[in-house]
């Protein structure tokens, strides 16, 4: 049976038409959206404050309780009055409690900033109000020639820069260490497992949870030196050190061959596709047959995929992961990358995609686990 369908009618609303405004678009802002302009376009403002304060130590200050404006002053060698200032925009902005008495605390967002917390972000807002901040107040140069802004600001590029100056390189590799283990390793069936290279892996954080599990295996880190020298210290202080090598190097350089599996754990989106290529490459040139690679990043939607219905949890995870390939395309030539892209690289270096396993939770640090194995060399 056919029928005729009814026609649209003022109360029956309809999808608008792709480029045609919505309602919302066009109507007049209000003193609401006027606000919440400002709170964005100033937010820079705070978090410049964040940064002045926590390389003052004024954080670790207050760890035990809040002290008095004075008493912060005089052990940062500050300006009273400048310090109270800032200090009263920051409790205003609910980043530090007013005490009374012209004494300031901490809450517990800003007990982050202090260096004795754990995975603290202390380095992170230095990194951030420093070469990250100059990087982007060039953002138009970036918008207009698709390079990152630090390569105009810093006149390198970033990993360039960082083996130039030590003390930010030590400060990145320490910011990086406090990034979470992919909970995608817990989908991983590590069997049976001899050996382990995790390739670039910071300062050891995804090895020390695979050797601890896994008693009977041994693995080995490759890294820069300043990280590898960190990593020394997590697997010592753990009771992991006697089954662990570091090899410290670069993972454009051969990497020790033989290993039963093989690990890159947000490494790639680091890197444009020719640099990607030549670190994949590495490692097929070490893998063994019946080896295995596991790859851990955040997958980008394919163009025009429909977003999935969101908490709001997860719609802020997805605007973080967002934030994280902004700051990228500022800083580096890589960027995020969708399946297809991951699986189109993985092929062109040799490998087979096994499986792809999805992060429970679209974010920065929810990265999905892409597991390949080498194909036969001709």
């Amino acid at each position: 049976m056919t029928t005729t369908p009814t026609p649209p009618t003022s109360q029956t609303p309809q999808p608008p038409t792709a480029g045609t405004p919505t309602p919302d678009e066009r109507s007049a802002p209000g003193y609401a959206d006027r606000t919440a302009l400002f709170e964005v376009l100033t937010g820079g403002w705070i978090a410049q404050c964040c940064y002045a304060l926590t390389k003052l130590g004024v954080p670790d200050l207050l760890a035990d309780g809040p002290r008095p404006v004075t008493g912060i002053a005089a052990a940062t060698d500050s300006d009273p009055r400048a310090l109270r200032r800032v200090l009263n925009v920051l409790a205003a902005a609910g980043l530090f409690r007013d005490h009374g008495h012209d004494s300031f605390g901490l809450t517990p967002a800003t007990r982050l900033l202090c260096t004795r917390t754990n995975r603290s972000s202390a380095v992170a807002a230095v990194l951030f109000g420093e070469e990250v901040y100059q990087s982007f107040g060039q953002i138009l140069h970036t918008l207009r020639t698709g390079r990152p802004a630090f390569e105009q600001v810093h006149g390198a590029p970033f990993y360039s820069y960082l083996e130039d100056h030590p003390d930010t390189g030590a400060a990145f590799s320490a910011a990086m260490g406090t990034a979470s283990v992919p909970t995608a390793l817990a989908a991983c069936d590590l069997t049976g497992l001899g050996t382990l290279v995790d390739v670039g892996g910071g300062d050891g954080g995804l090895l020390a949870r695979v050797l601890a599990r896994h008693p009977a295996a041994r693995g080995v880190l490759v890294e820069l030196p300043e990280a590898v020298e960190q990593a020394r210290v997590k697997l010592t202080a753990a009771g992991l050190a006697e089954r662990a090598e570091f090899a410290a190097g670069s993972f454009f350089d051969p990497l020790p061959k033989g290993a039963d599996v093989y690990t890159l754990t947000r490494v790639l989106h680091n890197w444009d596709d020719e640099q990607a290529l030549a670190i994949l490459r590495r490692v097929r040139e070490a893998i063994p047959e019946g080896g295995r690679l596991l790859v851990f990043e955040r997958l980008e939607e394919e163009p025009g995929e429909p977003a999935p219905p969101a908490s709001e949890r997860a719609a802020q995870a997805v605007f973080q992961g967002r934030l994280i390939d902004l700051l990228m395309l500022v800083t580096l030539d890589g960027h995020d990358r969708t399946e297809a892209e991951y699986r189109a690289l993985l092929t062109a270096a040799g490998f087979e995609v096994s499986a792809v396993r999805a992060a429970p939770l679209r974010s920065a640090r929810a990265e999905s686990l892409i597991e390949a194995v080498p194909c036969p060399l001709p």
